[in-house]
């Protein structure tokens, strides 16, 4: 980190506060922000929280990495000024570079962990972003900050858009839910993967949600979705196996709306059984062998945060027999036991006040949601993302890093949903009963 310390001071101070300014006024007038509903106050303290907790997970990185293993953030950095250095010097190899496989199994290798052109470019094509900004950064991380928050500001206000007007009348509701869950504003806010691939997913549900709405899909909307899924595809390639079947799902439902939740149960038992059958079509598409040889990956990195697990065998009684420990591992830890730094507190805290949501959830529920086929879209896919890293991880800092992109499809609209009048009601009668009982 040394030669990131030796970076003139001035300068980057001198940027950060006028790139601030700039983003800042430019939030308040990019009609895709503007159009959400939300002020213009409101707007530009979402902006700065994105940036403070940005900045908050640059400092982790430099100061509490190691024990809390988020090397990752600085690692793309420097690397992202060397592809910078690159573009410089040698600009035909910076724009080849990216689509050269230095593997000899050439590009078949779709789903392996290592020696894979297709696990290596989730990290190259984050590079070679980074590298992108660097242009206008001059190589400084912080100022990269206030770039990344304004981009990944488009699939936090996208979901945003489409939770309000699933949900009306619940905008602050929704805004809080949206903006304000720890993990999902953390590690999304971070320079990292996560940001983007939220942002991918959002830019996905925005464009079918509203496409299907208003029975327009225009040259916006479809770009919207193909941008979405590129940056699933090349970001984190098993999400594109992931989404592609609850797109179908959605899209079949979305036609006949009054037996959504049969389709969905119908089509995903359909799925189940074509993960666990399609490698007698093709050896390419064995599914099951890809999750355990992950699941072996990520055995093979002893961390800090590492537990120990049973191993997964690419068979069918296999994945059932792991399943309730896929589904602990990926919703319900780090459990206080876990808990050895901040992050893994933070988030052991977060999952307590969650479980304390969903029983909430089922005391106070009103049910009066009208888009269940997207409600359904938003459980399934995000279930089956948690089974995948449930699945194929034992590291609790990575699980919870992973599981961040899908808890806002199921908080929001699990908050939207409760009867939040009904409880102030019920408090303030046993607060009322209770003081009578007092002063008697």
């Amino acid at each position: 980190m040394a030669i990131l310390r030796d970076k003139p001071r001035a300068l980057e101070y001198l940027l950060f506060v006028g790139y601030l300014i700039l983003f800042a006024w430019l939030v308040t007038k990019v009609k895709f922000f503007t159009l959400s509903g939300l002020s213009r106050p409101q707007l530009v303290i979402i902006f700065l929280l994105k940036i403070i907790a940005g900045i908050f997970y640059g400092w982790i990185g430099i100061y509490y990495g190691g024990f809390a293993q988020m090397w990752d953030t600085w690692r793309f950095h420097v690397e992202s000024l060397q592809e910078y250095q690159l573009m410089q010097t040698d600009p035909v190899e910076y724009l080849s570079n990216l689509f050269r496989d230095p593997y000899e199994s050439g590009f078949s290798r779709f789903f392996d962990t290592t020696d894979s052109y297709w696990n290596d470019l989730k990290g190259n094509i984050l590079i070679k972003f980074l590298s992108l900004l660097n242009i206008l950064s001059f190589g400084h991380y912080y100022v990269n900050v206030i770039f990344y928050s304004f981009i990944t500001l488009f699939g936090a206000i996208a979901i945003f858009r489409v939770m309000d007007d699933v949900f009306p009348g619940k905008k602050m509701t929704i805004l809080l839910a949206t903006f304000l869950i720890p993990s999902f504003l953390y590690w999304t806010s971070g320079i990292h993967k996560e940001g983007l691939i939220f942002t991918g997913i959002a830019f996905v549900i925005y464009s079918i949600y509203f496409g299907n709405k208003q029975k327009k899909y225009g040259f916006k909307r479809i770009a919207m979705l193909l941008t979405g899924l590129l940056l699933i595809l090349t970001l984190r390639n098993f999400l594109f196996v992931i989404v592609l079947p609850a797109i179908i799902t959605w899209v079949i439902a979305n036609h006949w709306p009054k037996k959504g939740l049969a389709i969905f149960i119908s089509l995903y038992l359909l799925f189940c059984i074509l993960f666990f059958t399609a490698r007698y079509i093709s050896p390419t598409l064995d599914f099951p062998k890809a999750v355990a040889n992950k699941q072996q990956e990520f055995i093979k990195l002893i961390g800090t945060s590492s537990v120990p697990i049973k191993q997964l065998e690419p068979t069918a009684i296999s994945f059932l027999k792991n399943t309730p420990q896929a589904v602990t591992l990926s919703a319900m830890r780090p459990y206080p036991s876990d808990v050895h730094h901040i992050l893994s507190l933070a988030a052991a805290v977060e999952v307590g006040l969650l479980l304390i949501l969903l029983i909430i959830f089922m005391l106070w529920r009103k049910n009066s949601v009208q888009a269940k086929s997207l409600i359904n879209f938003c459980l399934f896919f995000s279930f089956s993302v948690l089974l995948a890293i449930g699945f194929s991880n034992n590291n609790l800092g990575a699980i919870v890093r992973y599981r961040s992109i899908v808890i806002p499809l199921l908080v929001i609209p699990m908050v939207a949903q409760i009867d939040w009048g009904r409880i102030s009601d019920y408090l303030f009668k046993n607060i009322k009963k209770n003081n009578n009982i007092f002063n008697s």
